[in-house]
């Protein structure tokens, strides 16, 4: 329900930096909240295509991990082809998935899990809101619940 103006102002003061750039303005067209969706694409080998980042899966930006996971990835496929080339045996990239697909599905369920604690739902009832609520309260006021969420942001040590 934002004016063109508004949306101007807002994103200019997001893009604003000590650069000098400035965001050109346009007509506006849409104005749709463009719905995410989470994916694993499982194998992420066909024949000579590996797919790594965004390509092989996609996560919400709730949980911050699409970046982190395409660099792992990168580091992975490196690593797989590295060998593949040295060896030159193919078979050794059939060991990119494996080493791969473990992270993708926790980064997969922690977004998942803090999507559903941190994001209001338009069906909630004001019983799911309290409860959303009061299971941030439960992992922010534990030790071991914080300690989750910082492992979930910067990844499980051996992924």
């Amino acid at each position: 329900a934002w004016s063109d103006d508004r949306i101007w102002e807002e994103m200019a003061l997001r893009t604003a930096g000590s650069d000098g750039f400035t965001l050109a303005e346009g007509p506006i067209h849409d104005r749709a909240v463009l719905g995410f969706r989470s994916f694993v694409c499982s194998p992420m080998r066909y024949a000579n295509l590996l797919l790594a980042g965004d390509a092989a899966h996609t996560v919400p930006p709730t949980g911050a991990k699409g970046l982190n996971l395409a660099l792992s990835d990168a580091r992975i496929l490196a690593d797989v082809l590295t060998t593949a080339v040295r060896s030159g045996d193919r078979a050794a990239l059939d060991q990119y998935g494996h080493r791969s697909l473990d992270r993708i599905w926790r980064a997969q369920q922690f977004t998942y899990w803090m999507t559903a604690m941190l994001h209001r739902w338009p069906d909630a009832t004001a019983f799911d809101t309290r409860r959303q609520r009061a299971e941030l309260e439960a992992v922010l006021s534990s030790p071991a619940g914080c300690a989750y969420v910082a492992d979930g942001y910067t990844g499980w040590s051996g992924t």
